[in-house]
Formats: structure tokens, sequence, C-alpha cells
């Protein structure tokens, strides 16, 4: 279900990990070269959930896995996706071995727990996951950190709202 939400563009529940991964499918039809999309919320809410779905719309057959030690993972598909974590990175400083400018040339970045760096981040949607009622319920809130996003998010809404029964 989608509904409006005053502090954020867009908010989708899902009751499944599958409900989950379709919503970052839809997502994938609107991205482009460039875009830089922060995952933020609970521990165990589905962030690489979330980043396996969006690698499935982009065509990735490779198996998405979090890349909590490695920092950073990436894969081919429509569009390349470079898929980091800093939740281990200790001072905003360490995101200079990232090399985010570099990243952010070609492709599709998704940074897990990227809130912790935001102040350094050019503009790019986050997306919060937050654990539902439910064991499997989950709360996505897209949140646009710059113009570009308002405009796109309204076919992820449409196609949202035909979600596959968990």
């Amino acid at each position: 279900m989608a509904v409006p939400s005053a502090d954020s563009l867009l908010v989708i529940r899902t009751a499944c990990a599958a409900q989950t991964r379709q919503v970052a499918g839809a997502l994938a039809d609107v991205v482009d070269d460039g875009d830089l999309i922060v995952l933020a919320g609970d521990l165990g809410a589905g962030k690489t959930c979330f980043t396996q779905g969006l690698g499935a719309g982009l065509g990735i057959d490779d198996r998405i896995t979090s890349p909590t030690f490695t920092l950073a993972n990436r894969y081919s598909g429509r569009l390349v996706l470079h898929h980091l974590d800093v939740y281990r990175l200790d001072d905003l400083s360490e995101t200079l071995d990232l090399d985010l400018p570099e990243l952010l040339e070609s492709g599709v970045t998704v940074i897990e727990w990227g809130e912790q760096i935001a102040p350094v981040l050019p503009g790019h949607l986050t997306v919060r996951l937050l654990l539902g009622d439910g064991d499997d319920d989950r709360v996505i809130r897209f949140e646009a950190e710059s113009t570009s996003w308002g405009h796109r998010l309204g076919p992820v809404a449409e196609l949202v709202g035909r979600l596959d029964p968990c």
C-alpha cells in the first residue's frame, strides 16, 4: 500500500521480503546513470533485500550480498550497480577511500547506512526501511534529498499498487 506523507515523498508498506524486493524492482525502472540512493533505517529491516530487488530490476543475475566487510561490491546489468556499506566507518574522512565522485560518474550507487555520511553526499534519494508491526512487515519511506527525484517516484507508487501477495 502506498500513501503520501508530510515528511516523505512516498511511504509504502510491505508484508514480506518478496514485496520489498518488488518495490525496489519498480524503482529500478526509473533510476539513471549517476543516481545515488542512501538506504537507512532499522537493523535487519531489509537494506540488502532492497538492493537485491533493485539489482534484479536492473537485470543483474549475480547474487547480491551485503558488502559489510568488503565495503563495496560492483554488479553489471542495464546499469552498473555500486553497492556500498558504510556501517563500519568510524569517521567521515574515511569516505575519501570510497572514491564516491568516481562511482557517481556512471551507474547507480546504493549506500547502506548512508545517513552516517550524509553531510558529504551530493543530492540523493533516501530510502528508509523500518520494521513494521508483524515479523515480515516493513515500512519503506522514500525521501528526496534532491529535486530530481520528485517527479520520478510517481511510477513507483503506481507499480506498487499491484504488489504480489506474500
